[in-house]
């Protein structure tokens, strides 16, 4: 009988093959029992992961990932993608979004927000660094980090529920447009692999992988 999750090594870290057809729920069950039975052979590692196999959204991604954590000792380091032409697409996307922003008046700061440092912005921002967790932004604008976002972050606080939050890699400890609050992890997960965008749509918060060509 063909298994649902097949495990292969990498020179990156792990491989994780998912059946196609199989319903997403069954799918995490039989996640949650493979790294489970596999978890002595593992042992405490970290390593970067790469899921192949079927198309997943960053919420079915964000969901594996929490099974693979949960019922094993391996903390994932990163998502990666093999499709460089979307890559190629969301570098594309986000130069794009950089200009936007520069040519609404938007403000950029170069370098790393660290704990317990914020930043008030009446436009839009560009953060060329990393925002550290216990770091905080809050602008009436969109918010654009070119590194990781793991503190937290308040965009269009005006009301402007059309402005958006992105991040090579979105981990934030607290996230909000307009009053719309994101449900983010405790313990400082991604919310999806690579480049993210998050925005309002039909009145709830909606987190979309870049490297899905989804961006604007």
């Amino acid at each position: 009988m063909k298994s649902s999750v097949v495990i292969k090594s990498n020179r990156s870290g792990m491989t994780v093959i998912l059946d196609p057809d199989l319903p997403f729920d069954q799918l995490l069950a039989d996640v949650a029992a493979k790294f489970s039975e596999s978890a002595k052979f593992w042992g405490s590692v970290q390593m970067a992961l790469t899921l192949a196999g079927r198309e997943l959204s960053p919420e079915e991604e964000y969901a594996l990932v929490n099974e693979i954590t949960g019922n094993s000792d391996i903390e994932i380091l990163c998502l990666l993608d093999e499709d460089l032409e979307r890559t190629r697409k969301c570098e594309k996307a986000l130069n794009e979004k950089l200009m936007e922003i520069a040519a609404a008046g938007g403000q950029f700061c170069r370098g790393t927000l660290h704990s317990g440092e914020s930043l008030d912005a009446e436009t839009s921002v560009v953060v060329i660094g990393d925002v550290e967790k216990g770091a905080r932004i809050v602008s009436k604008g969109h918010v654009v980090v070119i590194g990781d976002l793991r503190g937290s972050v308040a965009a269009g606080i005006s009301g402007n529920a059309d402005a958006i939050v992105a991040a090579m890699e979105m981990a934030p400890s607290a996230l909000r447009i307009a009053d719309y609050e994101a449900r983010c992890s405790e313990k400082g997960k991604r919310l999806a692999k690579g480049p993210v965008i998050v925005s309002v749509e039909d009145g709830q918060i909606s987190i979309r992988s870049m490297r899905k060509g989804l961006f604007g």
